[in-house]
């Protein structure tokens, strides 16, 4: 029985899980989207989003290197915790938590097992406020009615009438 046990086993002995999701974590860093099982990316959104949290705390300098030491602690890799506090850090500042995303996408062929994707959300183009201002500029919106089209449907039309009826007056005219 599990009674009082809230953490997710996936089926390993805690060095194991440990390093598991310390990798998970560190790829999802230098990544920003990943793509495992549906257990997996659960355990791993647990595991790394009190850690970007840290990254948020800037009373004072002592305070900063603390959380660096203890992120560190967790990731033990040194270009993923500087990536976290110079690229991932002013990009969630704003954010008051849910900083991952987890989308299911299927199962597995061969093992049948669920995968997940797993993203930061600030770092997605896709949804919300991903499209950058130099794009938006240089591809301006295009507003139209329904009922213009018939507008300028009609009008085509009323011009070719009168041409047509020009050509008609000419053959008559002729014979």
């Amino acid at each position: 029985m599990r009674h009082g046990n809230k953490r997710k086993n996936l089926s390993r002995t805690a060095s194991h899980r440990r390093s598991l999701l310390m990798n998970l974590g560190c790829q999802l860093i230098t990544h920003k989207r990943i793509t495992t099982t549906l257990a997996k990316a659960k355990a791993l959104r647990t595991y790394i989003e009190p850690l970007i949290t840290k990254t948020k705390a800037t009373e004072s300098k002592e305070v900063i290197m603390h959380n660096h030491r203890i992120v560190f602690s967790y990731l033990n890799d040194k270009q993923a915790v500087k990536e976290l506090f110079t690229v991932v850090a002013p990009k969630v500042a704003g954010r008051p938590g849910g900083y991952t995303r987890i989308i299911k996408l299927g199962a597995r062929t061969g093992d049948n097992a669920e995968l997940a994707m797993i993203e930061l959300v600030d770092f997605n183009e896709v949804y919300g406020k991903g499209i950058s201002t130099e794009t938006a500029a240089a591809e301006p919106v295009k507003k139209t009615r329904r009922a213009g089209g018939k507008k300028k449907a009609t009008e085509a039309d009323a011009s070719a009438d009168e041409t047509s009826s020009d050509t008609s007056a000419e053959e008559t005219t002729e014979a």
